[in-house]
């Protein structure tokens, strides 16, 4: 059998020949030198004789030439054919040492590129990781500034207007989407206390900040209220007055509310204090008339400040109906502002409008309005259109927040389905833990079989954070007195220690007793 290269072995080979043959070639040629100069001095000696003489010797030594010739190929043949067996056995050594070190480097090629992809994985689950605490960091963000504010209305409401200008003076220095909102609400609070020169300077301090703000209307009406008072503090007298006003109205609605519309769209407008105003909204709602949704349209439109067009677009929301649900589109695509459109939506789950959630879902550029209309299809049941979501969209993160609307909706055959037959790993533990939501048979069961046929440790592990999630500590302990790794056997003992259950506590006397 040759082995290795025959090619280069032969080459190997020849040049030991040649090597060999290298001397008497070298002793041929000085002796055809030799014969040349005894031949010229024969020539110059003129001596024939001499010349013939060196003839016959020339022939002889020819002959003797080509027998010595014959001599070395002879033993040339016998020492390749000696060495053959050694020669061949170095270069099988060297062929099989070379193929080793391929190999071996094949599989570190193997091994690197492994760990290449992994850390290529890792980063790009770091970056996912980064992005989204970005996300919660944001929307951390906008609930603190939220909860801020609706804390300060709280305090207006409850006539703690000192607590009420510190708290908007809060929000104001944070710099948020609310601030022109925050320094108006800081000057009637001020107003309120009777600090004149205060409120005015904050009313000053809004417009020239916010001159298209749409609190300019509100903060005019207020600077002129201020400027009419005598500084003091509100009397409790006049506080009254609203609230009689208030009555007075509510009892106007039942006997004759064609001429008490008008009236409450006027406070709603006018420079009366929040509750006054949100009060007089609450009263229009009530109404269930063609031309009281007609000013809550107004008002939706944005004819009012941002919190009293929100208001109005819930109520309409609550309206129900074609034509207040026909408003609310003409709003949500005319409108810029983000606070007023997430409150479109969540009208459109109130008033069950599948179609328009599911086009704001699919088509909204806003990634936040997108989440909320996924949100919010969850919430009205809409499954068939999140199926479609699901198999459309290529986002990992939208994927997840369609895979939580799934829980929403509690619909735990598309969460299995996905549990199962998803590729992407994160997006399979998020099915796996929305599955732990749903408090069901049929949840507990595919986690179950999900758990017997997994073999990736993370997402066996996320199985048994589902249970624990459930409740399930009689699945906990099966797994805990069946697994055979120590690491997830040790998982499941620990979430049984959290959750104090008698089937828990049972299994776990067992261990402490062996």
């Amino acid at each position: 059998m040759t082995i290795g290269r025959p090619g280069k072995q032969r080459d190997i080979l020849w040049m030991a020949v040649a090597a060999l043959l290298m001397t008497p070639a070298n002793a041929r040629a000085s002796q055809s030198q030799e014969d040349a100069d005894r031949l010229a001095a024969a020539q110059n000696s003129g001596q024939i004789a001499q010349r013939e003489a060196l003839e016959t010797a020339r022939v002889a030594k020819r002959a003797t030439a080509s027998a010595v010739t014959h001599a070395i190929d002879r033993a040339t043949t016998q020492f390749i054919a000696s060495l053959g067996a050694s020669v061949t056995s170095r270069v099988a050594d060297r062929v099989a040492s070379r193929i080793e070190e391929r190999v071996e480097q094949k599989i570190d090629q193997n091994q690197e590129s492994r760990e290449r992809e992994q850390e290529a994985r890792e980063r790009a689950e770091e970056k996912r990781e980064r992005e989204q605490e970005a996300r919660e960091r944001a929307q951390e963000k906008i609930e603190r500034l939220q909860e801020l504010y609706d804390d300060g209305r709280e305090d207006l409401d409850d006539d703690r207007y000192d607590r009420a200008a510190e708290k908007f003076q809060q929000l104001a220095d944070m710099n948020g989407p609310q601030t022109d909102a925050a320094l108006y609400w800081k000057a009637y609070a001020e107003n309120r206390l009777g600090k004149r020169d205060t409120a005015l300077a904050t009313i000053a301090d809004m417009k020239r900040r916010f001159p298209q703000s749409r609190w300019q209307k509100d903060a005019t009406a207020l600077e002129i209220e201020v400027k009419q008072s005598t500084g003091q503090p509100v009397k409790p007298a006049d506080q009254s007055d609203e609230e009689l006003k208030m009555l007075a109205i509510q009892g106007l609605m039942s006997s004759d509310p064609e001429r008490t519309l008008p009236l409450l769209e006027k406070v709603i407008n006018g420079s009366g204090s929040p509750k006054e105003k949100s009060k007089a909204l609450f009263v229009l709602a009530q109404s269930g008339s063609a031309q009281a949704r007609e000013i809550l349209g107004r008002i939706a439109r944005g004819q009012t400040n941002p919190d009293l067009q929100r208001k109005a677009v819930e109520y309409l929301g609550l309206f129900g109906g074609s034509e207040a649900r026909k408003t609310l589109s003409e709003v949500y695509a005319s409108s810029n502002d983000a606070s007023v459109k997430h409150a479109i939506l969540r009208s459109y789950m109130i008033g069950g409008d599948h179609e328009r959630l599911f086009a704001a879902a699919k088509s909204e550029k806003d990634e936040s309005l997108r989440r909320e209309a996924i949100r919010q299809l969850g919430l009205v049941h809409g499954t068939s259109e999140l199926e479609q979501l699901y198999q459309a969209e290529t986002s990992t993160d939208l994927r997840r927040d369609i895979l939580q609307a799934f829980f929403l909706a509690g619909d735990s055959g598309r969460l299995v389905k996905a549990a199962q037959g998803e590729k992407d790993a994160d997006l399979r533990r998020a099915a796996i833990r929305n599955l732990g939501l749903i408090h069901s048979e049929d949840s507990g069961k595919a986690l179950q079989e999900i758990y017997a046929k997994e073999t990736d440790h993370a997402l066996k592990a996320e199985v048994l954070n589902a249970y624990f999630l459930q409740g399930n500590a009689k699945a906990l302990v099966a797994i805990g007195r069946s697994e055979k790794d120590p690491e997830l056997k040790k998982t499941a003992v620990s979430k049984l220690s959290l959750m104090h259950s008698k089937e828990g506590n049972d299994y776990l006397m067992e261990l402490l007793q062996k």
